[in-house]
């Protein structure tokens, strides 16, 4: 059974994710971790859960979700994967920090590749890929049917949807995929966000006002 921590990171309140089962091996989704005791919150909890990281994840590249890659990646020596679509915003990350103050070191560059339908692994759990588009040109989303629950980035919100008027980002393509990807999920499935509350895909089909005019 996957077991799931989220933590609330740097200023744009950004939700970082890790997730863990028996075996203690444990995957970082969307690294936000910018602040120094933001980074000490996180390896706080992995080290007293006597976790061992082995990936980290990002759903898409925009800064806020890859602000502590770099410190991540040092501090535990794993590979980031992400899709390929969104490897330029990933190096472009560092230079939009300028423009909100906010110092970042470069991200390092994905050691795997994240298509639809690719099986992530860790320990004896798995999540199964789910390419959506919209938010931005490579998000993607991690779905567990066994656990019943998606991470899905910046894709999908309690009552709302990811913002599309950042560079990659398309309007059309966000609500065909929510609509094709995660709509199709049962209803009872969990949605944990990069940003907010968790909420669920029954709930979203009867009061999302983006996605169901």
């Amino acid at each position: 059974m996957i077991k799931l921590k989220s933590f609330t990171f740097n200023p744009f309140s950004e939700n970082t994710y890790i997730l863990y089962d028996e075996t203690k091996e444990c995957i970082i989704i969307d690294a936000g971790c910018y602040e120094a005791e933001e980074q000490h919150e996180i390896v706080s909890f992995i080290e007293n859960n006597n976790l061992k990281p082995v990936k980290l994840i990002n759903t898409h590249s925009h800064i806020d979700h890859v602000l502590g890659n770099k410190f991540i990646s040092d501090k535990y020596k794993i590979p980031l994967q992400m899709n390929q679509l969104d490897l330029e915003g990933l190096r472009q990350a560092h230079i939009y920090g300028t423009m909100w103050g906010i110092n970042m070191q470069p991200s390092p560059m994905p050691d795997a590749y994240l298509s639809e339908g690719d099986i992530l692994t860790f320990g004896n759990s798995e999540l199964k890929t789910l390419f959506t588009p919209g938010h931005s040109m490579g998000s993607i989303s991690f779905y567990s049917e066994k656990d019943g629950f998606v991470i899905s980035g910046d894709v999908l919100f309690q009552m709302s949807i990811g913002r599309t008027d950042l560079p990659g980002g398309d309007f059309d393509t966000l609500i065909k995929s929510i609509s094709q990807k995660l709509y199709t999920l049962p209803d009872k499935t969990i949605v944990y966000s990069g940003h907010g509350e968790p909420t669920t895909i029954g709930f979203e089909k009867l009061n999302n006002p983006f996605v169901n005019k």
